[in-house]
Protein backbone atom coordinates (compact mmCIF):
# COMPACT_ATOMS: atom_id res chain seq x y z
CA UNK A 1 0.00 0.00 0.00
CA UNK A 2 1.36 3.53 -0.97
CA UNK A 3 1.92 6.40 1.19
CA UNK A 4 -0.65 8.08 -0.08
CA UNK A 5 -2.93 5.71 0.21
CA UNK A 6 -2.37 5.46 4.21
CA UNK A 7 -2.41 9.19 4.20
CA UNK A 8 -5.79 9.04 3.29
CA UNK A 9 -7.56 6.59 5.66
CA UNK A 10 -9.80 7.17 8.57
CA UNK A 11 -8.36 7.54 11.37
CA UNK A 12 -10.83 5.97 14.46
CA UNK A 13 -10.73 5.87 18.29
CA UNK A 14 -13.29 3.29 19.72
CA UNK A 15 -14.30 3.87 22.71
CA UNK A 16 -16.47 0.40 24.19
CA UNK A 17 -16.93 -0.52 28.04
CA UNK A 18 -17.62 -4.23 27.19
CA UNK A 19 -14.18 -6.45 26.40
CA UNK A 20 -15.28 -8.83 23.81
CA UNK A 21 -17.38 -6.24 21.85
CA UNK A 22 -14.67 -4.18 21.76
CA UNK A 23 -12.51 -6.76 20.50
CA UNK A 24 -14.66 -7.85 17.97
CA UNK A 25 -15.11 -4.71 16.52
CA UNK A 26 -11.42 -3.26 16.60
CA UNK A 27 -10.65 -6.48 14.94
CA UNK A 28 -13.21 -5.88 12.29
CA UNK A 29 -11.83 -2.13 11.66
CA UNK A 30 -8.56 -3.04 11.46
CA UNK A 31 -8.95 -5.29 8.35
CA UNK A 32 -10.63 -2.34 6.32
CA UNK A 33 -7.59 -0.85 4.32
CA UNK A 34 -8.94 2.43 4.41
CA UNK A 35 -9.46 2.54 8.21
CA UNK A 36 -6.76 3.03 10.73
CA UNK A 37 -7.31 2.28 14.16
CA UNK A 38 -5.86 4.62 16.30
CA UNK A 39 -7.06 3.54 20.06
CA UNK A 40 -9.18 0.92 21.35
CA UNK A 41 -10.38 2.25 25.22
CA UNK A 42 -12.63 0.98 27.41
CA UNK A 43 -13.16 4.26 29.39
CA UNK A 44 -13.13 7.97 28.77
CA UNK A 45 -9.99 8.61 30.79
CA UNK A 46 -8.01 6.71 28.46
CA UNK A 47 -9.87 8.28 25.82
CA UNK A 48 -9.77 11.86 26.02
CA UNK A 49 -5.80 10.97 26.33
CA UNK A 50 -5.55 9.81 23.07
CA UNK A 51 -7.65 12.55 21.54
CA UNK A 52 -5.33 15.02 23.60
CA UNK A 53 -2.01 13.10 21.92
CA UNK A 54 -3.71 11.63 18.52
CA UNK A 55 -5.45 13.31 14.99
CA UNK A 56 -8.53 11.81 15.12
CA UNK A 57 -11.34 11.75 12.70
CA UNK A 58 -14.07 9.69 14.04
CA UNK A 59 -14.69 8.37 17.53
CA UNK A 60 -17.02 5.26 17.43
CA UNK A 61 -19.00 5.17 21.20
CA UNK A 62 -20.86 2.37 22.41
CA UNK A 63 -23.43 4.12 23.53
CA UNK A 64 -25.28 1.31 25.78
CA UNK A 65 -21.92 1.86 27.51
CA UNK A 66 -21.94 4.07 30.99
CA UNK A 67 -23.95 6.90 31.65
CA UNK A 68 -20.17 7.99 31.88
CA UNK A 69 -19.41 7.09 28.43
CA UNK A 70 -23.20 8.41 27.58
CA UNK A 71 -23.68 11.86 28.84
CA UNK A 72 -19.42 12.94 29.51
CA UNK A 73 -17.30 11.86 27.01
CA UNK A 74 -18.37 14.22 23.93
CA UNK A 75 -19.03 17.47 26.22
CA UNK A 76 -15.46 16.55 27.47
CA UNK A 77 -13.82 15.98 23.89
CA UNK A 78 -15.43 19.05 22.67
CA UNK A 79 -14.51 20.97 25.54
CA UNK A 80 -10.65 20.05 25.45
CA UNK A 81 -10.46 21.28 21.49
CA UNK A 82 -11.66 17.65 19.38
CA UNK A 83 -12.67 18.95 16.11
CA UNK A 84 -13.68 15.11 14.50
CA UNK A 85 -16.77 13.40 14.04
CA UNK A 86 -18.61 11.25 16.94
CA UNK A 87 -20.30 8.26 15.53
CA UNK A 88 -22.90 6.83 18.28
CA UNK A 89 -23.05 2.64 18.01
CA UNK A 90 -26.51 1.38 20.00
CA UNK A 91 -28.43 -1.83 19.90
CA UNK A 92 -31.81 0.41 19.89
CA UNK A 93 -33.11 3.46 18.18
CA UNK A 94 -34.55 4.41 21.74
CA UNK A 95 -31.45 3.52 23.91
CA UNK A 96 -29.77 6.28 25.96
CA UNK A 97 -32.32 9.08 24.26
CA UNK A 98 -30.45 9.86 21.06
CA UNK A 99 -32.00 12.91 20.72
CA UNK A 100 -29.39 13.66 23.16
CA UNK A 101 -26.06 12.28 21.61
CA UNK A 102 -27.38 14.53 18.69
CA UNK A 103 -27.54 17.56 20.67
CA UNK A 104 -23.95 16.55 22.14
CA UNK A 105 -22.71 16.77 18.64
CA UNK A 106 -22.71 13.07 17.40
CA UNK A 107 -22.54 13.14 13.54
CA UNK A 108 -24.83 9.96 13.51
CA UNK A 109 -26.41 6.94 15.26
CA UNK A 110 -25.64 3.40 14.09
CA UNK A 111 -27.33 0.13 14.57
CA UNK A 112 -25.99 -2.71 16.34
CA UNK A 113 -28.87 -5.18 14.28
CA UNK A 114 -27.04 -3.56 10.91
CA UNK A 115 -24.49 -5.19 8.98
CA UNK A 116 -20.51 -4.23 9.28
CA UNK A 117 -20.39 -3.08 5.89
CA UNK A 118 -23.05 -0.96 6.74
CA UNK A 119 -20.89 0.40 9.53
CA UNK A 120 -18.17 0.98 7.52
CA UNK A 121 -19.77 3.27 5.13
CA UNK A 122 -21.30 5.02 8.14
CA UNK A 123 -17.89 5.68 9.07
CA UNK A 124 -16.89 6.88 5.59
CA UNK A 125 -19.49 9.25 5.43
CA UNK A 126 -19.93 10.76 8.48
CA UNK A 127 -15.64 11.14 7.76
CA UNK A 128 -16.49 12.77 5.25
CA UNK A 129 -19.21 15.33 6.59
CA UNK A 130 -22.55 13.39 6.17
CA UNK A 131 -24.96 12.49 8.85
CA UNK A 132 -25.93 8.66 9.29
CA UNK A 133 -29.24 8.09 10.93
CA UNK A 134 -30.77 4.97 10.51
CA UNK A 135 -34.70 4.78 9.20
CA UNK A 136 -35.82 3.46 12.55
CA UNK A 137 -33.86 6.18 14.78
CA UNK A 138 -35.13 8.71 11.92
CA UNK A 139 -38.72 7.84 12.62
CA UNK A 140 -38.55 8.38 16.45
CA UNK A 141 -36.00 12.03 16.45
CA UNK A 142 -38.88 12.80 14.06
CA UNK A 143 -41.80 12.17 15.95
CA UNK A 144 -40.04 13.52 18.82
CA UNK A 145 -39.19 16.87 17.35
CA UNK A 146 -42.59 16.97 15.77
CA UNK A 147 -44.22 16.90 19.81
CA UNK A 148 -41.44 19.13 20.76
CA UNK A 149 -42.65 21.91 17.86
CA UNK A 150 -46.55 22.33 19.22
CA UNK A 151 -46.65 20.99 22.59
CA UNK A 152 -50.49 20.33 23.12
CA UNK A 153 -51.02 22.72 20.98
CA UNK A 154 -49.00 25.74 22.51
CA UNK A 155 -46.13 26.84 20.61
CA UNK A 156 -43.31 27.49 22.53
CA UNK A 157 -41.95 30.55 20.40
CA UNK A 158 -43.15 33.30 17.96
CA UNK A 159 -40.20 31.99 15.28
CA UNK A 160 -43.58 29.92 13.48
CA UNK A 161 -42.96 27.36 10.92
CA UNK A 162 -45.70 27.67 8.10
CA UNK A 163 -47.87 23.98 7.20
CA UNK A 164 -45.33 24.11 4.20
CA UNK A 165 -42.02 24.39 5.87
CA UNK A 166 -42.95 21.83 7.92
CA UNK A 167 -43.88 19.09 5.59
CA UNK A 168 -40.84 19.80 3.60
CA UNK A 169 -38.58 19.46 6.97
CA UNK A 170 -40.63 16.28 7.76
CA UNK A 171 -39.07 15.33 4.21
CA UNK A 172 -35.67 16.36 5.16
CA UNK A 173 -35.59 14.73 8.03
CA UNK A 174 -36.50 11.54 5.95
CA UNK A 175 -33.60 12.23 3.43
CA UNK A 176 -35.44 13.05 0.82
CA UNK A 177 -34.89 15.01 -1.96
CA UNK A 178 -36.52 18.24 -3.26
CA UNK A 179 -37.91 16.35 -6.10
CA UNK A 180 -39.20 13.77 -4.51
CA UNK A 181 -40.34 16.06 -1.08
CA UNK A 182 -42.46 18.06 -4.12
CA UNK A 183 -44.01 14.85 -5.64
CA UNK A 184 -45.21 13.74 -2.42
CA UNK A 185 -46.40 17.20 -1.44
CA UNK A 186 -47.98 18.16 -4.75
CA UNK A 187 -45.38 21.42 -4.80
CA UNK A 188 -43.04 22.16 -7.74
CA UNK A 189 -39.23 21.56 -7.40
CA UNK A 190 -38.74 25.50 -7.23
CA UNK A 191 -41.35 25.76 -4.20
CA UNK A 192 -39.85 23.14 -2.10
CA UNK A 193 -36.28 25.08 -2.87
CA UNK A 194 -37.67 28.18 -1.52
CA UNK A 195 -39.15 26.91 1.09
CA UNK A 196 -35.98 24.98 2.02
CA UNK A 197 -34.07 28.45 1.78
CA UNK A 198 -36.74 29.63 4.50
CA UNK A 199 -35.85 26.92 6.47
CA UNK A 200 -32.06 27.94 6.40
CA UNK A 201 -32.82 31.42 7.18
CA UNK A 202 -34.89 31.12 10.00
CA UNK A 203 -32.29 28.29 11.62
CA UNK A 204 -29.30 30.65 10.66
CA UNK A 205 -27.77 28.15 8.39
CA UNK A 206 -26.35 27.41 5.28
CA UNK A 207 -26.85 23.41 4.65
CA UNK A 208 -29.03 20.51 5.13
CA UNK A 209 -26.89 18.68 7.66
CA UNK A 210 -27.27 22.30 9.67
CA UNK A 211 -30.62 22.19 9.59
CA UNK A 212 -31.56 18.78 10.28
CA UNK A 213 -29.63 19.36 13.60
CA UNK A 214 -30.82 22.33 14.54
CA UNK A 215 -34.46 20.94 13.81
CA UNK A 216 -33.65 17.41 15.97
CA UNK A 217 -32.20 20.35 18.74
CA UNK A 218 -35.45 21.71 19.15
CA UNK A 219 -33.53 25.31 17.81
CA UNK A 220 -35.29 25.47 14.92
CA UNK A 221 -38.59 27.19 16.22
CA UNK A 222 -42.67 26.15 16.61
CA UNK A 223 -45.31 25.71 14.33
CA UNK A 224 -48.66 26.79 13.93
CA UNK A 225 -51.12 24.80 16.06
CA UNK A 226 -51.15 21.02 16.81
CA UNK A 227 -48.46 19.10 16.42
CA UNK A 228 -49.44 16.43 13.68
CA UNK A 229 -50.94 13.67 13.61
CA UNK A 230 -49.47 10.39 12.56
CA UNK A 231 -51.16 10.24 9.27
CA UNK A 232 -49.51 13.31 8.33
CA UNK A 233 -45.74 11.79 8.91
CA UNK A 234 -47.40 9.08 5.93
CA UNK A 235 -44.88 10.19 3.03
CA UNK A 236 -42.00 10.49 6.10
CA UNK A 237 -42.45 6.92 7.07
CA UNK A 238 -42.61 5.86 3.58
CA UNK A 239 -39.24 7.56 2.52
CA UNK A 240 -37.03 4.77 1.18
CA UNK A 241 -33.80 5.77 2.47
CA UNK A 242 -32.17 3.54 4.98
CA UNK A 243 -29.72 6.99 6.43
CA UNK A 244 -29.56 10.57 6.08
CA UNK A 245 -26.66 11.95 4.32
CA UNK A 246 -26.47 15.54 3.91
Amino acid sequence: MDNQTQENRIRLLLLAGQALFRASLSRLLAAEHSLEVVGVCGNTAEALDILKASAIDVVLVDWDDSTEARDGFLSASRSQGYQGRFLIITGAAEAGNPTAAIKLGASGIFLKSEAPDRLIQAITLVANGAVWLEQKTLRLLADQSVARLAPNGSPRSGNLLTDREQRVLLGILGGLTNKKIGENLGLSEGSVKTAVQQLFQRAGVRRRSQLVRAALEGSLGSTHGRARAPEDLQFFRAAPAKRLTV
